[in-house]
């Protein structure tokens, strides 16, 4: 179990103090445990989020449901309705980004995360520095657009018609839509940018380590179960065989 003196360098952490200018970014934080849930408040306060919190799994859909949040902090173990349950009614309702906090950083736990939706995670005790830059990693990818910055960093010119068709899938890369059969495909911010990799270099190999960077920014060694669960679920969207595995590189898009 976590014990308070582990969340303490949590709620210690200092950020650039909050300046003038757009309205705060929100994030709803879902935590049972009274000292963390404190801790991890005070702790992105600090950075500048407006940050409210719910204790139990009911009380944080309700305030999901009630309030505008950028972004979602679930811990895994929660009452009344746990973290993975959670997530899986969010998604249902929202492409919001999703992270998860797992106390044990039990792969279990970590996978059923991910399986349900969830675009990233951290382990208890919780590193304030990672967590916010986990987060900041997810808002980018959460609003990057046509007149934003374009998905991955290396620096390949982009098909001029923004149009893509890859048999009966369509990728608009200005109006960030996808369509399969004519029928729109609802996906996360994270899918979505991962989706955009792949269909700028039809029929090349990208490897775990690469997506992990352009995809999800990490400027670190990450864990590529996360690259591997959403591409799970990106094959259960657009189907199955649209990206194949290459095995001991990584994935391609068929362009057929």
């Amino acid at each position: 179990m976590t014990s308070k003196a582990q969340v303490g360098s949590v709620s210690e952490a200092r950020g650039p103090a909050p300046g003038p200018g757009p309205a705060p970014v929100g994030v709803l934080v879902v935590e049972d445990d009274a000292t963390i849930r404190r801790a991890v408040q005070l702790a992105l306060e600090r950075y500048g989020y407006r940050v409210d919190v719910a204790a139990d799994g009911l009380g944080g859909l309700e305030a999901f449901r009630a309030g505008a949040h950028d972004l979602l902090i679930l811990d895994v173990m929660l009452p009344e309705l746990d973290g993975i349950g959670l997530c899986h009614r969010i998604r249902e309702e929202s492409p919001v980004p999703v992270l998860m906090m797992s106390a044990r950083g039990d792969a279990l736990d970590v996978v059923a995360g991910l399986e349900a939706g969830a675009d990233d995670y951290v382990v208890k005790p919780v590193d304030t520095a990672v967590m916010v830059a986990r987060i900041r990693a997810l808002l980018r990818r959460a609003t990057f657009g046509p007149d934003g910055p374009a998905p991955g960093k290396t620096g390949r010119d982009r098909a001029p018609d923004h149009l893509l068709t890859f048999g009966d899938l369509t990728v608009d890369t200005l109006g960030m839509e996808v369509r399969r059969a004519g029928a729109t495909v609802s996906l996360t911010p994270t899918e979505l940018r991962l989706l955009l990799e792949f269909a700028a270099a039809p029929g090349s190999v990208l490897d775990r380590r690469r997506l992990l960077r352009d995809v999800w920014d990490y400027g670190w060694e990450g864990d590529t179960r996360v690259v591997d669960l959403c591409v799970l679920r990106l094959r259960k969207k657009i189907g199955s065989g649209r990206i194949e595995t290459v095995r001991g590189f990584g994935y391609k898009l068929v362009r057929g």
